[in-house]
């Protein structure tokens, strides 16, 4: 039996499953391979206490859901190296039905298209499955690559936040980008199975 949860989705390279406390010392270890190219955006954990601590939140957080974007391995969906991560947070439903997104590349998977076809499989699992409306991604005005990924999802700018959230010892102005459910209504959904 598996350590880790079926995926939620699939597509042709990745699938998405979500995060399990057995994740931490390959999770970490990517981690730690991917500083330079995290940093000063992301901070994701880099030993298995901060990861278990990270990961218990999104696990049991009813207002999280997380998501490891991982290769597809032998036609297995799940089974592959974790490329990266997406987690909906903040997710508030009834009449605002909304959630916020983070995401972060590993850097072995980075340019390589793989986190375009996850974030694409959580679009349509957040308004699919979990029936939200609207989701957002706050980024530094400076991270071009983060910027990037929001724009080849479809989401649009909606404004500038200075002082927005506080990262890495101080808060830092953001850009709000946001996609709605009937922006991508005409966008077909992956089908690729993901037992197959």
């Amino acid at each position: 039996m598996s350590e880790h949860p079926a995926p939620v989705a699939a597509g042709e390279r990745v699938a998405l499953r979500p995060y399990a406390l057995a994740d931490a010392d390959e999770f970490t270890a990517r981690a730690r391979e991917s500083v330079e190219l995290h940093q000063p955006w992301l901070f994701p954990p880099v030993h298995a206490d901060a990861y278990a601590d990270y990961a218990s939140r999104l696990i049991e957080d009813p207002t999280r859901y997380g998501f490891l974007v991982c290769e597809r391995q032998d036609g297995v969906a799940g089974g592959g190296p974790i490329a990266g991560f997406i987690n909906i947070n903040n997710v508030v439903l009834g009449g605002f039905r909304c959630g916020a997104l983070g995401y972060g590349a590993f850097a072995h998977a980075a340019g390589r298209g793989l986190m375009s076809e996850g974030l694409d499989l959580v679009i349509h699992y957040a308004f699919g499955p979990l029936g939200l409306h609207r989701l957002e991604i706050n980024v530094q005005p400076k991270n071009v690559a983060s910027i990037a990924l929001a724009r080849r999802a479809g989401f649009r700018l909606e404004g500038f936040s200075p002082d927005f959230l506080f990262i890495d010892g101080a808060w830092r102005d953001h850009e709000r980008w946001a996609l709605t459910s009937d922006m991508v209504s005409a966008r077909k959904a992956p089908t690729v199975p993901a037992s197959g």
